[in-house]
């Protein structure tokens, strides 16, 4: 009865230490966001004119936005497949990446201190200053356009093409394969704190699990699928909803750029924030169905 009870007060206290932990955002998102939310939705279901600088002025239009948005703008369906497209590929492939990257950092070796800053520099090059100077570094830009014009040059895609593909349609897998190989600095860029979440996750791992698994004659590929594996899976759900919300919220995509310009070109308040709702809430709509898909099998321990 007594170890029923300390549990049931160890659970509670981790629990207070949950929301204290998550309070700050809470209270950040009431009183900061949630009114802003309602305000951009109410725009999305108007014709917002401005008005010379004093505010905006709303004329109630229903739908219409949300109409013009799927029936009448020419760019914004085709960018929105092709940005959900991109996602499907690229999720996995940085879910993949990291969760390998964490397992051999997780090993015992000389020198591991320094080769995990390595591999935690995509966080500190993903920053905004770090990400302006590489997309505006004047020599990288130089060489990239010396191959372009160097006949001779061969890319890596290329190769691989000449070599996996035969015929004129091309397998689906090996085209994955090689829009992956195509876009790796981009997938270990954004994998940086995908690896350290795994990285955690796989040091509160006990030791003795495995020890008492070798002693019982499970091979090292049967720990991982029955040990390891499950330990990691909470950390598997996290990396896919940040990994997800992380990709779509890139303001380097076009559909993003598409929405930017609408309101800062054309200055549509309303049309752009139909765009942004429909994106949202597709958004929502994914990360629902797979949180709920992936949470039937994550293992919960004490």
């Amino acid at each position: 009865m007594a170890k029923t009870v300390k549990h049931k007060n160890l659970a509670k206290g981790n629990a207070i230490a949950g929301y204290l932990f998550i309070a700050p955002f809470i209270i950040g998102f009431v009183l900061f966001l949630v009114v802003p939310l309602f305000e951009s939705f109410y725009m999305s279901l108007c014709k917002v004119t401005s008005t010379n600088g004093a505010g905006f002025a709303y004329k109630f239009i229903g739908m219409k936005n949300y109409h013009d948005v799927f029936f009448k703008d020419a760019e914004y369906v085709p960018n929105l497949l092709t940005e959900l497209k991109n996602m499907a590929l690229f999720v996995p492939a940085i879910l993949v990446f990291s969760f390998f990257m964490a397992i051999l950092l997780n090993q015992d070796f000389k020198g591991r201190t320094f080769v995990r800053a390595v591999y935690f520099l995509p966080v500190v090059l993903s920053s905004g200053i770090m990400l302006g100077l590489e997309t505006n570094n004047s020599l990288l830009s130089g060489m990239a356009d010396i191959i372009k014009k160097d006949n001779s040059a061969t890319s890596i895609t290329k190769t691989l093409e000449n070599i996996l593909l035969t015929g004129e349609k091309a397998n689906t897998f090996f085209e994955y394969i090689i829009k992956l190989v195509d876009q790796v600095y981009d997938v270990a860029i954004a994998s940086g704190i995908q690896i350290i979440i795994f990285l955690s996750g796989l040091q509160t791992i006990s030791p003795s699990m495995y020890e008492a698994a070798k002693i019982e004659g499970c091979t090292a590929w049967e720990s991982f699928w029955k040990i390891t594996f499950p330990m990691i899976s909470s950390m598997i759900l996290v990396n896919v909803v940040y990994t997800i919300v992380d990709f779509c919220t890139k303001s380097n995509s076009d559909l993003m750029t598409l929405i930017t310009n609408t309101l800062f070109v054309k200055f549509d308040y309303g049309l752009t924030a139909a765009m942004s709702w429909v994106y949202f809430v597709i958004i929502m709509g994914i990360l629902g169905i797979i949180s709920f898909i992936i949470t039937r099998w994550v293992y919960y321990y004490d």
